[in-house]
């Protein structure tokens, strides 16, 4: 139990991080591929608000906020996946194999989310932004799974 305990807190620390800096890749994507560095985050709301989220660019309540909620809610679901495979180590990860783990969950979830999701259940962004932005997006929640266990590593 202290085991299960430990692994939802770290992912929703892990998975926070995650979020927010991919979220900055997302912006920045946004600016250089449609100059609309809201379009991107808007539209990962298309869960809630249909296709019409992935034609908005500017930033607003209705689809960035929700888009950024949904974003952060999968971000601490991989993250999930991710702590629970580091705590089945005995000793504390070192660095390599913390980003290691962490490339090969944000790649996993690269291929889910990309060629494995139901188009309605997509992240959206990948409509939005070029394949170089979207790699950084990807590259960007892995950083930022792995920089919990990094920051906490010595």
């Amino acid at each position: 139990m202290k085991t299960l305990v430990r692994v939802l807190k770290s992912a929703a620390t892990s998975g926070s991080y995650a979020s927010v800096v991919s979220t900055v890749a997302l912006l920045h994507g946004g600016a250089r591929d449609c100059s609309a560095a809201f379009a991107p985050v808007n539209a990962v709301s298309h869960w809630l608000w249909g296709d019409k989220a992935l034609h908005k660019e500017q930033g607003s309540l209705r689809y960035s906020l929700a888009g950024y909620c949904i974003h952060h809610a999968a971000a601490i679901f991989w993250a999930l996946g991710y702590e629970f495979l580091l705590s089945r180590r005995k000793a504390e990860p070192t660095k390599f194999k913390a980003l290691t783990l962490a490339g090969g969950v944000a790649a996993t979830a690269c291929v889910v989310d990309l060629y494995c999701t139901p188009e309605r259940l997509t992240p959206g962004f990948e409509r939005r932004l070029g394949k170089s932005s979207l790699a950084y997006v990807y590259l960007a929640f892995g950083a930022g799974l792995a920089l919990h266990a990094l920051l906490k590593s010595k």
